[in-house]
């Protein structure tokens, strides 16, 4: 399948959270966003199957974002706030 460049904006705490997850659990940032955005299309198109990475942490966060944003209650919290320095 041919691949298309998307550039995304993103809250500098949420570019910097997204790089460290990513460096962690060896993945690329370009596979968290391909990874999210086929669950999100086959939730839509009700074909829901297996994510692809097999890391349960990846899976697990994943699930608690949508189903926050899904009920209004996600927070959102500082670099600081998460990773105190």
């Amino acid at each position: 399948m041919a691949k298309a460049r998307l550039n995304i904006s993103l809250d500098e705490e949420l570019a910097d959270f997204v790089k460290i997850f990513a460096a962690e659990n060896r993945i690329s940032v370009t596979e968290i966003f391909r990874q999210y955005i086929s669950v999100l299309k086959r939730s839509t198109e009700k074909n829901v199957g297996k994510n692809v990475l097999p890391h349960s942490a990846f899976d697990k966060a994943m699930a608690d974002v949508k189903k926050k944003i899904q009920n209004g209650t996600v927070v959102w919290h500082s670099y600081d706030e998460v990773f105190g320095e």
